[in-house]
């Protein structure tokens, strides 16, 4: 994916809420070897200008933080490409970073090409991202798979809101790969009236759609990890309902080591 590395990132944003002065908004600690839950990544690569992908969207929406599966995480990036606007519908959610994403999970999983929907588990398996059955099979059988300790903090004043990120205990990483972390902002109740293409005529519903996604930092070789990120927030985003998510991936391996996600809504006081 053509993603800039980043080694501190600092950028000016202003974001329409008020908050104290530098409080913690929320704080998030996954660790595989205290906690009962694993979290597990689940990516969703579609589009709006595709008729099979509402029933796979609505799959993303039902495993999104859903507590089915003892033991399991489920966090969930919607990922919208842009090679189906040629068609007749261009999605605005759509980016040719996500295409390119997907076109890098095809080349590891020896596909001659891709397709929508399609979902990914971990980073190791991938299905239609409409069978439920398969999805909740993946999901499980990850779960199982000992994870990195990822922590994560939000500090935020009326300005700024900056991401505090702790990574320890990669448990597995391949001295022989490379360890990145990367950091995807996501917004949920999001919408859209479909007025060509493939899905004309229909209301579409979102969650967990990826506006933003970084590669922050390579961990070669793979090492504990504390950093502080100013986050880029747009002017369209609605601070309630998003998320940031921050996950480990080796990059030829493609395994997901560690992930952990957190609210941007402010803490209610009491």
């Amino acid at each position: 994916m053509q993603v800039r590395f980043v080694g501190w990132l600092v950028l000016a944003i202003a974001v329409a809420f008020s908050l104290g002065s530098d409080r913690p908004l929320a704080s998030a600690s996954r660790q595989a070897s205290s906690e009962p839950q694993r979290a597990v990544l689940v990516e969703l690569f579609t589009s709006e200008g595709c008729s099979s992908c509402p029933p796979a969207d609505a799959l993303l929406a039902r495993l999104d933080n859903s507590h089915e599966i003892a033991g399991a995480e489920i966090i969930a990036l919607k990922q919208h490409v842009d090679y189906w606007n040629r068609l007749g519908w261009t999605d605005r959610f759509s980016s040719p970073a996500f295409s390119q994403r997907q076109a890098e999970y095809g080349e590891f999983f020896g596909r001659g090409g891709v397709y929508t929907p399609q979902m990914i588990v971990d980073g190791q398996q991938e299905f239609v991202g409409s069978d439920e059955r398969t999805a909740w099979a993946a999901i499980e059988r990850a779960s199982q798979t000992p994870k990195a300790h990822v922590e994560l903090e939000l500090l935020g004043t009326a300005s700024k809101v900056h991401l505090r990120v702790r990574i320890a205990d990669l448990q597995g990483a391949r001295l022989s790969d490379t360890a990145e972390l990367f950091l995807a902002i996501t917004e949920g109740n999001l919408s859209s009236r479909v007025t060509r293409g493939e899905n004309a005529g229909r209301s579409l519903q979102h969650t967990a759609v990826v506006r933003d996604l970084k590669r922050i930092a390579r961990l070669n070789p793979p090492q504990g990890f504390t950093t502080d990120y100013e986050v880029p927030l747009l002017g369209d985003w609605k601070i309630e309902n998003l998320r940031a998510v921050v996950f480990v991936q080796e990059q030829r391996s493609r395994r997901v080591l560690g992930a952990a996600q957190i609210s941007f809504a402010p803490k209610r006081e009491g």
